[in-house]
């Protein structure tokens, strides 16, 4: 590799009188550049590479000495100087030498005190979402709220394009150093940058072609041969294309296992990165079941000395690919995560958009190429901003926006890092980090159950590291008592020695003139209901039925079907629903299977019954002879065990097969449930055919809860529109 020395900056640029404008310095952008210029072209007015950075200032601050600060800041890097436009077809960095910008200054003092910090955070929301045009600069912005004469907020906003998390280290220290000399009237000490991030970018097209071109790209078309896409379980579907709409979790870990996971590093032989990496990888395989898990990671890419001190977009992205099958243990899982991370590490100048033009991945608006999951570990050095007479501390910023499905950044309790994303943590040791995830894919209780879920993993990890990874533990105690415990605690206080006929008569003394079913206009009171299906039930008690006689029952959907129903539980026997619309064939199996004793049918469907030869019961034909019959509610020796009704499996794997319903399984799903609660004055709609087991709840859940019944057509039911327009004027 080439010493950077070796092509000083103004050696490289070249110096061009553009028309109408200041002199500027033109000079090819970087592959990264390359690629988020492409995606603002792609997604124009887009905030989602916008890098703020909000500090709270609590003393005296002197302003002007702030404002002098980052003048000298943006005079020592070009980067923050730099805008970007097309020359002959290719994309250049135009750089102004000289820019000072003004800091924006608002004063809040004006609003009453409870509504300063109110406004602060509207205005800072509204500028990290507000776009950067590249073309023009300035792609660094700043900004000064004043709430108080002893507190104010100072607000720097750039674009990705001109910076990484690496550089706001360097910003920080700057500001530091710089704020602290000219707050006393001093002269930076700073020593003046060797080299520009412009140095890097000729460097890096310079390096980057023949032989050394080749070997990166052979290594990395091996290394991500037929690559999987992951296909993380989401709360919502994946959209065509994607919005960028996102949030954040934060995580902490406590000392004693971030220290437990160091020593497993140490013991093993990895860093702690890599133990992080292969725990997340493990969660990714356990929630997706596959075993090629890629995850992108980025690395500072400022393996150079000259360039640690630059601000500017050095960042590269790393696919780290890792073969999980053969349910490996941790420890074997470890092995195979150093192997991947260090054959990325010696091929990592590869810029990540110079491996996707030569890939060429298949494209697709809805998720980035080659993976969809990022993770990182901070390692940039944050020294603690020191201000003379000010007391910073870094402040929260509720971002809205992501380029992933899911990224997780962890980082150490240490003393650089303990302001890093503000907010109230719980512990002052161990590991934080935050997740930013898409909300058009997922819930934020999905996120934090999977936060959870990754601190048990690290737990069982340390515990165990010999253990297999698909058995490695992920319910914490909590989720393990709900699931065994909690969810399995159905027990209810439901009627179990009743039978179904005896709870709908309990209904009709209470609700006698309340509408129990409707039908296609027709509609029954519960107490006509109850007359109707009386005088049938001592019908068909004359003819035999009683205790597990079973009744054949052919109806089309009706209020007579329910009053057929109700009257054979009320005679003492039980159902067979049996459909019109079966083949006559089917049908006369299933009479002879059940060993049906008598049929209940309408007239229109008598002649599909010619072969039966016991007796068979037309309601509409016979109803004259039916309703001489007692209206009382007939006695009958039946309990709560005996058989309600048989229904008969659709016979998809074979001959279908009847299953037998006592009326006290009945009870147990309609009556007192702990699932949903059905009142009186609920309407229930029987969509189903009778003959299909959801019909029981239907109907038995309308009317042994004192509900009504509304009958939908099998024509409606079958037409959404229809369905739904009927749903909403049965409604009322």
């Amino acid at each position: 590799m080439s010493n950077f020395s070796e092509n000083p900056n103004t050696d490289n640029l070249v110096k061009v009188n553009l028309p109408q404008e200041e002199d500027v310095f033109i000079f090819p952008a970087s592959f990264a550049q390359q690629r988020l210029w492409f995606i603002d072209q792609l997604v124009p007015g887009n905030s989602f590479y916008n890098v703020p950075t909000a500090i709270r200032l609590t003393g005296s601050l002197k302003v002007t000495a702030l404002e002098q600060t980052l003048n000298e800041i943006i005079r020592r890097h070009e980067a923050l100087r730099t805008a970007f436009g097309m020359m002959e077809g290719q994309l250049v960095q135009v750089i102004a030498p000289t820019f000072n910008t003004s800091l924006s200054v608002f004063d809040l003092r004006h609003l009453p005190t409870e509504e300063r910090e109110v406004e602060a955070k509207r205005i800072v929301t509204a500028e990290c979402d507000r776009c950067f045009d590249l073309s023009t600069g300035p792609l660094l912005r700043s900004m000064l709220l004043q709430l108080a004469d002893t507190e104010h907020i100072l607000l720097l906003n750039m674009h990705h394009i001109i910076c990484d998390d690496w550089s706001i280290g360097v910003l920080i220290r700057e500001l530091s150093a710089i704020y602290t000399a000219f707050a006393q009237n001093q002269l930076s000490y700073l020593p003046e940058l060797p080299l520009q991030y412009a140095d890097f970018a000729h460097w890096q097209r310079e390096w980057l072609q023949g032989e050394m071109l080749a070997n990166q790209l052979a290594y990395w078309r091996q290394q991500l041969n037929g690559i999987s896409i992951l296909n993380l379980p989401t709360d919502k579907p994946i959209s065509a294309k994607q919005s960028y709409q996102g949030a954040r979790e934060f995580l902490e870990l406590p000392k004693h296992l971030a220290d437990a996971l160091e020593t497993l590093a140490q013991q093993e032989g990895v860093t702690l990165f890599m133990t992080l990496l292969a725990a997340l990888q493990t969660l990714l395989y356990r929630y997706t079941h596959q075993e090629d898990i890629a995850v992108g990671s980025p690395i500072a890419n400022r393996n150079r000395s000259e360039i640690e001190g630059l601000i500017g977009f050095f960042v590269n992205s790393l696919v780290l690919r890792t073969n999980l099958s053969g349910n490996p243990t941790f420890r074997e899982m470890l092995a195979r995560v150093k192997q991947v991370t260090l054959g990325a590490y010696s091929h990592q100048d590869l810029p990540f958009e110079k491996l996707v033009e030569e890939l060429h991945p298949e494209r697709n608006l809805s998720r980035h190429p080659l993976f969809q999951v990022v993770f990182g570990f901070e390692n940039a050095p944050m020294s603690a901003l020191e201000l003379p007479g000010l007391l910073p501390s870094f402040m929260n910023i509720d971002f809205t926006t992501t380029r992933f499905d899911l990224e997780l950044h962890l980082w150490k309790c240490s003393e650089d890092f303990r302001s890093l994303w503000g907010g109230k943590w719980e512990y002052s040791e161990g590991i934080r980090g935050v997740v930013v995830y898409n909300t058009d894919l997922f819930d934020r209780a999905t996120i934090v159950r999977m936060l959870g879920h990754f601190k048990t993993l690290l737990s069982g990890i340390v515990a165990n590291p010999e253990q297999r990874i698909a058995n490695l533990p992920l319910l914490s105690e909590a989720q393990l008592y709900k699931i065994l415990v909690e969810w399995n605690n159905t027990q209810a206080d439901y009627p179990q020695d009743k039978c179904i006929h005896e709870l709908f008569e309990e209904k009709v003394e209470q609700y006698r003139d309340a509408i129990a079913v409707s039908f296609a206009g027709k509609q029954l009171t519960y107490g006509e209901l109850n007359i109707r299906s009386n005088q049938l039930a001592h019908y068909l008690q004359n003819l035999g039925v009683a205790s597990e006689v079973l009744v054949g029952i052919c109806m089309e959907r009706s209020v007579d079907a329910i009053v057929g129903l109700l009257a054979i539980l009320k005679a003492g026997g039980a159902y067979v629903p049996l459909d019109p619309t079966y083949p006559c064939d089917r049908l006369n199996f299933m009479l002879e299977d059940a060993q049906v004793s008598i049929l209940l049918t309408q007239e229109n469907l008598v002649k599909y019954f010619d072969k039966f030869s016991k007796p068979v019961v037309d309601i509409n034909k016979d109803w004259e002879i039916i309703e001489r019959e007692s209206k009382e509610n007939p006695n009958s020796s039946v309990t709560s065990d005996n058989l309600a009704y048989v229904i008969y499996t659709s016979g998809s794997t074979g001959k279908p097969k009847g299953v037998a319903v006592t009326h006290k399984a009945v009870n147990r799903l309609v009556c007192n449930t702990n699932y949903v609660q059905i009142a009186p004055e609920d309407k229930i709609a029987q969509a189903s055919n009778t003959s299909f087991d959801a019909a029981t709840f239907e109907i038995w859940g309308a009317l042994l809860n004192g509900a009504q019944l509304v009958g939908i057509s099998k024509e409606i039911v079958l037409s959404p529109n229809e369905l739904e327009l009927q749903l909403r004027q049965k409604k009322h």
